[in-house]
């Protein structure tokens, strides 16, 4: 549960909501697992603001 809140709350700092970078990066077809993605929102927002990125760019194709 901890994991969703922090990729949630990434999320929603570059500008989507959970359910839509999750899908973006599926899409990307980018395969980090929740833990990973939780560690990258909290330890180097930089990649993870880069991955949020990559799904945007993926749900406006």
């Amino acid at each position: 549960r901890l994991w969703i809140v922090r990729i949630g709350a990434g999320a929603r700092q570059n500008g989507l909501s959970y359910n839509q970078f999750m899908h973006g990066l599926k899409l990307a077809d980018v395969e980090l697992d929740r833990k990973v993605l939780a560690d990258l929102a909290v330890t180097d927002p930089a990649m993870f603001a880069s991955l949020a990125d990559k799904a945007c760019a993926a749900l406006s194709v």
